[in-house]
């Protein structure tokens, strides 16, 4: 049996407190150098795509503006679009929501994007149902979360629909409107969400359909995921959690008429790398205190507890009061879901091992980190990509813009000595980055 290669793609770092900003090889999350700088890292190591998420307002935390996250976010597909001129082969992700926007519009900037960079483009398909954010847009409103792509609505003729799945069907349907000898044909749409008709105004780009990515860990995501998405960004926490998200979501295929290679699910990840296992360990310590501080730690909690914890000590226990079961004391900012059953699990993690609130956000809180010696980390990527966890890996550095250096110069010639990883990009497109099947012309 070959040995299945994998994927790997670089999430720009910029927001939460994944980024350890005091570190002095930090640099700007604004300025153009510093999307440069990891964007050509990323290609030298052949890396599938980079990915960019998305801000469309400044997250407030008990009526203030939240200061310990980065304040400024640029727009992703106007940095992409610089990118595509410095550089060749790498996929430009962008993360572009589907409340706040129209179909016929997002779709001409990503077809176009796609004949700017020769058919690299990538469309991460997410929602909102924050009115919070919603007030920055003209509609002033926001989906009813029965809208969500992670909820199901059935229409009249009984098939599940939501906005974002309606949004990424009529985009198709703008992508393929042109024929295969640069013709514009009318195209007309009457659904729920949207009733358009016209002509789109630019030719069929290089990948046909940019590639979508779509990320959510609900039942009614995974299905989303199964019927429309070509990658899932994925968040696992052990070996074994990975299998059964892998074998969950990859078993849902076939009743869309997809093969398992058909959809490739990248969970992201951090890396910490040292010269021995112990320096690594001592490394990822210290990385973990410094992006949660004593100031992170109580606001985190809040974010669990709903209730403002600021007279309590970061270095003492857990408070022993009932978490707020819907929060609001946040704003701008994904929903972690269901905040009592984490506080639950959390108290009970604390209780158990003697940890002080810093000490259990650290444990409790973090994305999976990949520890170790470069041969060490190289082993245990290959291992989940084998052992069917994942096709392939986000990496989500903690310094921005030179944290995928070590890795790029350490472990990818490991993964490619051991035929896990390419020695070249074989195509132009991201499609054939991914291994992923051409759009099929209808009409």
């Amino acid at each position: 049996m070959s040995r299945k290669r994998m994927h790997l793609a670089a999430h720009f770092p910029g927001v939460n407190n994944t980024t350890v900003w005091a570190d002095p090889e930090s640099k700007s999350q604004i300025e153009f150098s510093s999307f440069e700088h990891l964007a050509r890292t990323a290609e030298r190591g052949l890396f599938d795509f980079f990915f960019l998420a998305e801000g469309l307002r400044l997250r407030e935390h008990k009526g203030r503006i939240h200061d310990l996250d980065v304040v400024g976010r640029p727009e992703s597909i106007t940095v992409l679009s610089a990118l595509a001129g410095v550089t060749e082969h790498l996929g430009l992700a962008a993360t572009v929501n589907t409340t706040f926007n129209e179909p016929f519009e997002l779709a001409r900037r990503f077809a176009t994007l796609d004949h700017l960079s020769g058919g690299r483009a990538a469309w991460n398909v997410v929602t909102s149902s924050d009115a919070f954010t919603g007030e920055n847009f003209r509609r002033g409103g926001f989906l009813d979360r029965a809208d969500l792509p992670h909820s199901r609505l059935r229409s009249s003729g009984g098939t599940p629909i939501t906005r974002a799945a309606e949004f990424l069907e009529v985009a198709r349907e703008l992508w393929g409107s042109w024929t295969p000898d640069r013709a514009p044909r009318p195209f007309a749409h009457r659904g729920r969400h949207f009733d358009i008709a016209g002509e789109f105004t630019v030719p069929r780009s290089p990948q046909g359909n940019p590639v979508v990515i779509q990320a959510g860990d609900s039942d009614e995501g995974r299905e989303f995921a199964a019927s429309a998405a070509d990658v899932v960004f994925a968040r696992h926490s052990s070996l074994e959690e990975g299998r059964a998200f892998y074998a969950d979501v990859k078993r849902r295929l076939a009743k869309y008429g997809r093969t398992p290679d058909d959809l490739k699910i990248m969970p992201g990840i951090g890396v910490v790398l040292g010269d021995t296992a112990a320096e690594a360990q001592e490394k990822a310590a210290e990385i973990r205190r410094q992006q949660t501080s004593p100031q992170t730690a109580l606001l985190t909690l809040e974010q669990i507890w709903g209730v403002d914890l600021s007279s309590y000590d970061p270095d003492g226990p857990l408070p022993d009061i009932d978490p707020v079961v819907d929060p609001a004391l946040t704003h701008g900012r994904t929903r972690r879901g269901d905040t009592v059953a984490i506080a639950e699990k959390w108290a009970a993690l604390s209780r158990e091992k003697g940890l002080s609130i810093r000490q259990t956000v650290i444990e409790a809180g973090g994305r999976q980190l990949f520890i170790g010696t470069p041969e060490a980390v190289a082993t245990e990527l290959d291992e989940f990509v084998q052992r069917e966890a994942a096709d392939g890996f986000v990496l989500v550095p903690h310094l921005t813009p030179g944290g995928l250096d070590e890795f790029v110069d350490g472990v990818v010639p490991l993964l490619q000595e051991r035929g896990a990883f390419r020695t070249a990009y074989r195509g132009s497109t991201l499609r054939s980055h991914l291994g992923l099947p051409e759009p099929v012309w209808k009409g």
